[in-house]
């Protein structure tokens, strides 16, 4: 039964994502602050890091394309850039060890890489026109904090249920 439970998980995520994401805009004196929960990527660098990047790959490029088909009218922008991320996770977890305190900091940072490559790709197609210091202070900033408090919260469950799957699999292997 815990051979679904990555999947489960991740279709999960994707769903609750656009819920969250209900709490944004908000307002404090009166600037606008963006955030954009980012669950499903976090979950899937996890899975890079912990199980398999190409299972991660697929799941990315499942989720992405959902994305596209659901959320936004550009399609193969997430299906591009979830599988990239991955993979991007998988070249430096070959170098680093696969703690939690690594993964964390890493599912940071490629999660503020992933929102910057939005930024770019939607101001050079002219969809936004945002100055990078307003991106960074009303989206980039709240965004991280939100998803930092959200990875502290479950990134040692995500592992331990990924970690529990990798047993399973090489269990039925042996």
């Amino acid at each position: 039964m815990i051979r679904f439970i990555l999947p489960l998980i991740a279709l999960v995520l994707f769903f609750l994502e656009p819920v969250f994401g209900l709490f944004s805009p908000l307002q404090l004196d009166g600037v606008y602050y963006y955030i954009v929960p980012r669950f499903l990527l976090m979950f899937l660098i996890f899975v890079t890091v912990y199980y398999d990047t190409r299972h991660a790959m697929y799941y990315g490029l499942f989720f992405g394309l959902l994305y596209d088909v659901f959320f936004i009218d550009i399609i193969g922008l997430y299906a591009f850039l979830y599988p990239m991320i991955c993979l991007i996770t998988g070249y430096v977890v070959k170098s680093v060890h696969r703690n939690l305190l690594v993964a964390t900091i890493l599912t940071l940072v490629l999660t503020a890489l992933f929102e910057f490559v939005l930024y770019l790709f939607f101001s050079v197609i002219s969809v936004i026109s945002m100055p990078v210091d307003v991106f960074l202070t009303t989206r980039l900033l709240p965004t991280m904090i939100a998803n930092s408090l959200f990875l502290v919260m479950l990134g040692w469950v995500f592992k331990s249920l990924i970690v529990a799957r990798l047993l399973e699999r090489e269990n039925s292997k042996a």
